[in-house]
């Protein structure tokens, strides 16, 4: 039988760099004159940057406008991470090395614009691992829809079936099931608790990627 194909959300999943995105948003928000909660930072995390502005500071804001906030808001995250660096969550890095000694294919699916996916794969020197890397820029429509996850699958050429994502966002699981796929759950940030991320349709929910074997995640696809 073939090996599962891994597809990796990022933020809060690979690694944790939730406290820069927080800041980035609130001092964008600040400017803007609108507040900005950690309530408002938990219903968004793992959308899009449109998704999140028009549904927190403009509705009606045009594509254009979305995109300037949007690199405001980016300029200042990525600021922070090449200042102050990110390491990968437990366990993350045995899996990674796991799942690529065992031939599975893994990519990156991520919310994320392609430029921050660049300096975070590079700054944890995982590039080497994924056969792909798909961002929001790559994509229309953000999860919950599965296009990102779905995008991943076709460009790593496996179907949806054999596929398991990595996910810590409700919006995420969502998406994953969306698309026909299995998906393991994370809590360690604590972006969303264990009962909404099973109830959103998580397979397996984990305190952390160090609780999860590959022989776990090849289970997921036999089942």
């Amino acid at each position: 039988m073939q090996p599962p194909a891994i597809i990796w959300d990022v933020d809060g999943t690979l690694v944790d760099t939730a406290e820069q995105h927080f800041s980035a948003w609130s001092r964008l928000a600040a400017g803007l004159n609108f507040p900005f909660t950690r309530a408002d930072f938990a219903a968004t995390f793992g959308m899009r940057n449109p998704e999140i502005l028009r549904q927190l500071f403009d509705p009606g804001a045009t594509d254009e406008r979305c995109r300037e906030l949007g690199e405001r808001k980016e300029d200042l995250y990525r600021a922070s991470v090449r200042e102050e660096g990110t390491k990968l969550l437990p366990g993350v890095a045995a899996l990674l090395s796991g799942l690529a000694a065992r031939g599975c294919p893994q990519a990156v699916g991520s919310s994320a614009p392609l430029g921050n996916l660049d300096l975070l794969l590079g700054v944890t020197d995982t590039r080497r691992y994924f056969g792909a890397v798909v961002s929001g820029d790559d994509v229309s429509r953000g999860k919950p829809d599965p296009e990102v996850f779905l995008t991943a699958a076709a460009r790593l050429g496996v179907s949806p079936e054999r596929c398991v994502v990595f996910e810590d966002a409700v919006a995420g699981v969502e998406a994953a099931r969306a698309g026909g796929m299995r998906c393991v759950a994370v809590t360690f940030v604590g972006h969303h608790p264990a009962e909404k991320l099973r109830a959103a349709g998580a397979d397996l929910v984990v305190g952390s990627l160090a609780d999860v074997t590959v022989d776990d995640v090849a289970a997921l696809v036999r089942g």
